[in-house]
């Protein structure tokens, strides 16, 4: 039998902030240089026999999603949008009553997407393990068998053997440091790789059995769904009504039928910067670089650089990392506090913990590059062939010098080109488009002036990406 993956493409990754922002996450970044996690949770697919896959994310990321798998030419594309987080055991059932709409009833390997996983050949050896005991109507989940004693996970209890794999006695909180330890020394305890393979009807009885007021919830929200491009858009008010709560808690720790498949296939969950270095390469000294950097007697530090030169000396058991608005220096055994901060600058309404200067939409990019008290400049890039939406602002009149490049500029009631070293005007309240017609990018600066210069002063008409009245 054929499976059904589920990639689980929300959360915040907020431990892995500057890098990781709520509206640009850690799944959706790569940290090597090459594919970002996304990507390389699907890539790793590759090899098994598998159908189409489900992805399920957050509303505000779903231009994010669709591109990067346009870039790894996922055909397909089935990516269904929660129109509220509901934490993971609702956002399964949809998948599940998605994947049972028209009388079949896959195994869906259900796989977050912002795990690593080094060693693909042993992962594929446990996913085919798992096979046979989710054919058997068990519920499975991976555990990882552990290298240390962390308490950074959930832990699994295994029990007696059950065909090629186990039986759990119970899933156990993070534990403190000597209980972890304690685990790690009687070799009978797994970390929680948050990560299941079961049949999308056994899945649903359990549900059914556990949380049957959250499966209507989701069977009603998933009865009135509207197609949007690449995207399943469901019922907000229906889901709404589900509880918040994680599988884990919904069905794994309550049903009697959970299993769970050893995985020693050098996995992370890259909660923190702490995991970023354990797993990267270092030079001699225990340094780990990304970027343009520069250490003279600095070791076991972690230095990344995103724009500018960044320079440590006599340093020990740091991150450092830079980005374009942030830097974050830390103790690299306090990452987990970084978490903190995030909630901090959330609270103070700063933008830095939602968005990086560079933000990124379905026709292209912006980079904010200065902002005063009346005026904001913007360096826009709008990919071949790409129109951004017919809108118009209350509050602020725009400039455009177009640096490469040809822009057709409609400007109420009048279209017209625009070519490199040329620049135009918007007035405030003038309804206007911007297209890219040409086969190169598009690259502008745009003056903004006005009262008020935020992304919400934003009146669409006509959006060929559906956000017609949205400022997303």
């Amino acid at each position: 039998m054929s499976l059904l993956p589920v990639v689980l493409a929300g959360g915040g990754g907020s431990r892995l902030w500057p890098l990781s922002r709520q509206l640009y996450p850690k799944q959706f970044l790569s940290f090597d240089g090459g594919p970002t996690m996304l990507q390389k949770t699907l890539g790793r697919l590759d090899g098994l026999e598998t159908q189409a896959p489900i992805v399920i994310c957050n509303e505000e990321h779903r231009f994010l999603v669709a591109e990067q798998l346009r870039q790894i030419d996922t055909d397909n594309r089935h990516i269904l949008l929660e129109p509220v987080g509901r934490n993971t055991a609702p956002a399964i059932a949809l998948a599940a009553i998605a994947a049972t709409q028209d009388g079949a009833d896959p195994l869906l390997l259900v796989l977050a997407a912002d795990h690593l996983i080094q060693d693909v050949a042993q992962f594929h050896d446990s996913i085919k393990q798992a096979q046979s005991l989710a054919e058997l109507d068990c519920l499975v989940t991976f555990g990882v068998v552990p290298t240390s004693a962390e308490t950074g996970y959930g832990y699994i209890h295994q029990g007696a053997p059950l065909g090629s794999g186990y039986g759990v006695r119970r899933f156990v909180e993070k534990p403190d440091a000597a209980t972890a330890a304690a685990y790690m020394e009687s070799g009978e305890y797994l970390w929680n790789s948050g990560m299941f393979l079961f049949r999308a009807s056994r899945y649903l009885q359990e549900l059914e059995c556990f949380y049957p007021d959250m499966l209507r919830a989701c069977h009603q929200a998933m009865t009135h769904t509207t197609k949007d491009l690449d995207f399943t858009r469901i019922d907000k008010d229906a889901f709404a009504q589900c509880d918040d709560i994680s599988v884990d808690y919904a069905v794994m720790e309550k049903t009697r039928h959970a299993a769970v498949v050893p995985l020693a296939a050098r996995w992370s969950d890259l909660g923190a910067w702490s995991s970023i270095w354990e797993l990267s390469d270092k030079c001699e000294l225990g340094n780990s670089y990304h970027g343009d950097v520069i250490q003279e007697d600095t070791r076991n530090t972690l230095m990344r650089s995103e724009s500018r030169l960044v320079v440590a000396i006599g340093l020990e058991d740091l991150v450092i990392i830079e980005t374009k608005d942030a830097v974050l220096v830390a103790d690299r055994h306090k990452t987990q506090d970084v978490k903190k901060i995030v909630e901090r600058l959330k609270l103070e309404g700063r933008d830095e913990f939602k968005n990086h200067r560079v933000v990124y939409r379905p026709w292209g990019r912006y980079e904010s590059v200065d902002r005063g008290q009346r005026y904001q400049v913007k360096r826009i890039t709008v990919n071949p062939g790409a129109k951004l939406s017919v809108q118009m602002h209350h509050h602020r009149a725009e400039h455009w010098i177009v640096v490469s490049g040809t822009a057709e500029v409609t400007n109420g009631e009048i279209s017209y080109l625009v070519s490199e070293n040329e620049s135009t005007y918007i007035p405030i309240g003038q309804i206007h488009a911007l297209k890219n017609p040409g086969t190169l990018p598009l690259e502008l600066i745009e003056v903004q002036s006005g009262s008020y210069l935020g992304e919400d002063d934003i009146v669409r008409f006509e959006d060929q990406y559906g956000r017609a009245g949205s400022a997303c």
